[in-house]
């Protein structure tokens, strides 16, 4: 069966409703398909609410819901299922929400849906991510933005592509602001880790794999990431399945 991934660098564009500018592409990704309950992982959702994270999931949920009950489907969130790897197995669809991908890393293998998550992908089950929930996607965690409020098991993921994505790509720093570039951060990750391949997905941009084919989905250009290379602008028009080699 071929492996279908919706990757979504961000949710909100600003100045637009939340998941609106993905909705269409959403509704492509499951037109052809059974799907009508879809399992949503709300781990990442650690700031909804100051009075506890079962709170913050609960309202995670329901923002989710609201959009996904417009285009036609039912969100339920596994925080609510009484045997998560029951309800990994039993899914018709899987959706992973954005947030802090350290405590989401966290909550999957706490929970070991890791690798049942993994498997039942590789045998087609269709996965849709936005930020964290792209991050989690890749082999590891190690190309998040985010900060390390919580320290998961290990920081391997669902190694469901052979690269890694940085959401929220920004091409430079706010003004004012001393710090290092994203650019030069992942510049210090590929150091470490020669071997590996960075994509910078620029927000209102999406990769698309079916089967062995990736396709670059949105208005703007993604930023490739190599050691010891000049990093490339690929747009929608480039063949990216080399990526998956």
């Amino acid at each position: 069966m071929k492996k279908r991934l919706l990757l979504i660098s961000n949710s909100t564009n600003y100045g637009e409703a939340y998941l609106g500018w993905p909705q269409e592409n959403i509704k492509n990704f499951l037109k052809d398909t059974t799907v009508k309950r879809i399992l949503f992982l709300p781990y990442a959702g650690v700031g909804l609410s100051e009075d506890s994270l079962e709170k913050s999931y609960d309202l995670y949920e329901e923002k989710v819901h609201t959009v996904f009950q417009k285009l036609g489907y039912s969100i339920y969130s596994i925080h609510k299922e009484a045997d998560p790897i029951k309800a990994v197995n039993d899914a018709e669809a899987i959706a992973v929400g954005g947030g802090n991908t350290f405590h989401l890393v966290y909550e999957m293998h706490r929970r070991k849906i890791m690798g049942v998550i993994r498997k039942r992908v590789q045998n087609g089950l269709h996965y849709m991510g936005w930020s964290a929930g792209s991050n989690v996607a890749c082999p590891s965690l190690k190309t998040t933005n985010d900060m390390p409020i919580i320290e998961p098991e290990s920081f391997d993921c669902l190694n469901l592509i052979p690269f890694q994505i940085n959401p929220h790509y920004l091409d430079a720093n706010p003004e004012g602001h001393g710090g290092e570039t994203r650019e030069q951060r992942i510049e210090e990750f590929l150091v470490v880790n020669k071997e590996t391949t960075v994509v910078g997905l620029r927000e209102a941009s999406l990769l698309l794999l079916e089967g062995e084919e990736l396709k670059l989905i949105g208005k703007r250009p993604m930023r490739l990431f190599k050691f010891g290379q000049k990093p490339k602008e690929l747009d929608k028009t480039t063949d990216l399945n080399f990526l998956l080699k």
